[in-house]
């Protein structure tokens, strides 16, 4: 059962306050075909930038649908409409480009234990 009451309503408030200040966000992202790097521009005035083709569903990908990166309406997230792929920035930032059986398959038995965690 889901509590709807005023409280839970405010708490949830407050935590999506406080994802909204505190956690890695981004402000946009784009291709960079010359650098072959997603290039994440956060919230925060810092930048970010990875290899596409680590994440998951991303791999076979060409580089016209890798351009068509989109941040959302918040840019917790990055989505790829047509491989229908969606990434956390927080999780790109700590190095989680997938899930943990793909992690564990593409990096090999350590990240078994770090799924683990």
């Amino acid at each position: 059962m889901v509590d709807l009451s005023d409280a839970a309503f405010a708490a949830a408030e407050e935590r999506g306050r406080i994802a909204m200040l505190t956690e890695p966000r981004a402000k946009t992202a784009r291709y960079d075909e010359r650098l072959d790097r997603i290039v994440v521009e956060l919230v925060n005035g810092c930048t970010f930038l990875f290899p596409p083709r680590l994440v998951q569903g991303l791999g076979s990908a060409s580089v016209a649908d890798i351009a068509e990166v989109d941040t959302g309406a918040f840019g917790f997230g990055l989505h790829w409409e047509k491989q229908d792929v969606d990434v956390s920035v927080a999780g790109l930032m700590a190095g989680r480009f997938g899930t943990a059986r793909y992690m564990a398959e593409r990096f090999g038995p350590a990240w078994d234990a770090v799924a683990a965690e």
